[in-house]
């Protein structure tokens, strides 16, 4: 399928983890966005971190050629204190951004307080109150059975946020109320 760039987008968005990684996906026409698809890739039963890292970048390659994106948005491991979790989460993150290299495709790359911000407004969110968000503003009613498939969402919604936002008239406002009342016709 060909698709007139300017107008319409793939995004693919991930939750890389080395127990289970996210994804979702999104088609974004103008400032509409419409659910494509999400999931997530289990991999508790593998003992090997090596073969976690083949999991991700193999599954992570089969979405990219099932869907063809445009664009990946990844979320950015968050500063723990295990050093050795953090470790794992970029390579798995690393792993994700390899496959969509090799594909050609650019990478984008958000804080999971950005993404909890830019679809709650409040960066200290919950997964489940970012999940609810999501469903509401997508429109759709499966609960996925686990969180990461709506953090993978996310990413890509934050992502898709970050055009519409820079596609307006370049104006910042203080806060919703003043948004709301400069855009009377786009809020309902």
């Amino acid at each position: 399928m060909l698709r007139e760039k300017s107008k319409e987008r793939i995004i693919l968005g991930i939750d890389p983890g080395t127990a289970v990684m996210g994804y979702g996906l999104v088609k974004e026409t103008g400032n509409k966005i419409e659910l494509i698809s999400l999931g997530v890739v289990k991999m508790t039963h593998l003992d090997d971190h090596f073969l976690k890292l083949q999991r991700i970048f193999e599954r992570t390659c089969l979405l990219i050629e099932q869907y063809n994106p445009d664009c990946i948005a990844l979320e950015a491991p968050f500063y723990g204190k295990n050093i050795q979790v953090m470790l794992k989460l970029g390579r798995a993150q690393g792993v994700a951004m390899a496959a969509g290299l090799a594909k050609g495709l650019p990478i984008f790359e958000y804080s999971p307080k950005k993404v909890k911000q830019a679809i709650t407004g409040n960066g200290n969110a919950t997964k489940e109150q970012v999940a609810a968000m999501l469903k509401q503003l997508l429109k759709f009613n499966e609960t996925p059975e686990f969180l990461d498939a709506t953090d993978g969402l996310g990413v890509a919604v934050c992502h898709s946020f970050q055009k519409i936002a820079s596609a307006g008239s370049g104006k910042t406002y203080s806060g919703w109320e003043a948004f709301a009342k400069d855009n009377t016709k786009r809020v309902k």
